[in-house]
């Protein structure tokens, strides 16, 4: 993937897209794709000091197979501030909210906003207006970061601090997981997202590990899909 460099011609509009090289950022990849042609999309992909890299190799082998202009960016400062199992290998990844906590083990604190903020910089530079992230408050863990009141608050801020208009889209918000396989299927990347992406929080690609909250979620919506409960 490229780094990222200053560029100041202001292009015609496109959108900046958060991919992690999972499921869910996939389908919105194939869809920015599909809305503003695939020369005015930029995908973007953070090491936060997760796990593994696994995620990551899968977004770059996308993104070459299929001709997209990556970056890819360290943000791994993050593991050394927050606590969670998905940064720390010591720390068993937890399959229920523990006691006196509000969310899984596995929310990482801060993720999601530091993604978004850069991801809207980068909008900025190409002349762009649009971020595109696969949040969702559906079939989803419970993080505070993945729901439509922290997204409305992290538009407004990006386009206060920039003095520039950023809107955050979420196409998959109010999509259970079921609903996202279906999409893929219309877009016509399903095997692609079935057997390429990686979702699992062990980094084992496709269907994973079977074991972690991921897998358990995506394994729901692939059942569901498949019995036409979408």
């Amino acid at each position: 993937m490229k780094s990222v460099k200053n560029n100041k011609t202001i292009q015609k509009d496109g959108a900046v897209v958060v991919f992690s090289g999972g499921q869910d950022s996939t389908t919105c990849l194939f869809l920015a794709e599909k809305i503003y042609g695939k020369e005015n999309v930029i995908p973007v992909s953070f090491f936060y000091g997760q796990r593994h890299a696994k995620e990551l190799e899968a977004a770059e082998k996308i993104c070459r197979r299929f001709g997209f202009q990556g970056i890819s960016l360290p943000l791994d400062f993050l593991k050394t501030i927050t606590v969670s199992s998905l940064t720390e290998e010591e720390n068993p990844i937890g399959t229920e909210i523990p006691e006196g906590e509000n969310y899984p083990n596995t929310f990482v604190p801060g993720r999601n906003l530091f993604f978004l903020t850069i991801a809207g910089v980068i909008a900025k530079n190409a002349g762009y207006h649009h971020v595109i992230t696969g949040v969702s408050e559906v079939d989803f863990s419970g993080y505070p970061d993945c729901r439509e009141n922290f997204i409305r608050s992290a538009e407004e801020t990006i386009t206060f601090a920039m003095d520039y208009d950023i809107k955050i889209h979420t196409p998959l918000m109010h999509k259970t997981k079921a609903q996202v396989w279906k999409t893929a299927e219309e877009l016509g990347i399903i095997d692609i997202v079935y057997n390429e992406t990686v979702t699992c929080y062990n980094g084992i690609p496709g269907e994973g590990c079977g074991g972690c909250p991921a897998c358990a979620l995506r394994r729901k919506g692939w059942d569901e899909y498949k019995a036409g409960k979408y």
